[in-house]
């Protein structure tokens, strides 16, 4: 195995006979995924930081979508919207077609199913955008319309999973913040060599953020709360309570500045190894020859 953790020798035998002409047609889908994804965030954050510097509160997504609605901000939720779409079709074309090459195996198809969810998840972010876009009904976060199901035995338990579940998920991306693994899946280059403290602070604010709605989410089970309302503004108004909120939240804030910043150099750098030649240096491998 060389230095670099991503192509491993494995890896390497998987991709022996593909043809990266064959998944070409990948690449402009990540590309606009991720950069819907990054428009996202940076709105949340960008409307959130414009809110608190006004004296008001953060915003969650669906707020930040309906205050840009009209003029050049409705251009930016049909840019959203059309990334966000492009985004679930990326993490499910990626699973399907094993566009990362992470196998068959017990962890290959953990991390496919992962692609799945992430997918799903952000399907429904892209429906969100859409039903602000078109003002067909009221966009929320949340899932009022099943508190008689969260209320129940059954609903209760498959909330509790669920947040058990979103909780692992923001550790791990605090984790692959912390581990700096990320590394691993971008093209070395002037600009991914110099960004790795936003980039590592971007995606471990990220992981915060997860990490606080599995919470929230699992604290809704264990109470008589009935359906939570899961959402990014749902997380700023629980740590805008705490000690010092005001002051958390904008540190938050200006973390997802950097998930945005992080989200666009995977737009821009991010490898598709079945899409890519083997031989492309990774960010990880660079520094490590450094």
């Amino acid at each position: 195995m060389t230095s670099d953790s991503f192509f491993t020798d494995a890896r390497r035998k998987r991709l022996q006979d593909v043809d990266p002409a064959d998944f070409a047609w990948a690449v402009p889908v990540m590309r606009t995924g991720y950069a819907g994804r990054a428009l996202v965030y940076l709105a949340v954050a960008g409307v959130s930081l414009r809110s608190i510097w006004e004296g008001g509160e953060a915003k969650g997504t669906a707020a930040a979508l309906e205050w840009l609605q009209g003029g050049w901000g409705t251009a930016v939720i049909i840019l959203i919207t059309i990334g966000l779409f492009a985004y679930a079709v990326w993490r499910m074309a990626d699973s399907f077609w094993d566009l990362e090459a992470y196998g068959s195996g017990a962890k290959g198809l953990i991390a496919r199913a992962g692609m799945i969810v992430t997918g799903l998840i952000h399907l429904g972010l892209g429906i969100l955008a859409l039903s602000v876009l078109t003002g067909s009904g009221e966009a929320a976060e949340g899932g009022g319309g099943l508190s008689g199901y969260f209320n129940s035995a059954a609903g209760k338990a498959a909330l509790g999973i669920a947040g058990i579940l979103t909780i692992g998920a923001g550790g791990y991306y605090i984790r692959k913040a912390w581990k700096e693994t990320y590394r691993n899946h971008l093209r070395a280059n002037p600009v991914t060599l110099h960004l790795n403290s936003a980039l590592k602070a971007g995606l471990a604010a990220h992981g915060v953020v997860i990490a606080i709605i599995g919470f929230l989410i699992l604290q809704a089970a264990l109470s008589a709360s009935g359906a939570p309302e899961a959402g990014i503004g749902t997380a700023f108004d629980w740590l805008h309570d705490k000690v010092y909120g005001r002051i958390l939240v904008t540190v938050l804030c200006v973390g997802l500045l950097g998930f945005a910043l992080f989200c666009l150099v995977n737009a821009l750098y991010r490898i598709v190894p079945k899409a890519s030649d083997s031989a492309t240096e990774t960010l990880r491998a660079a520094l490590d020859k450094s």
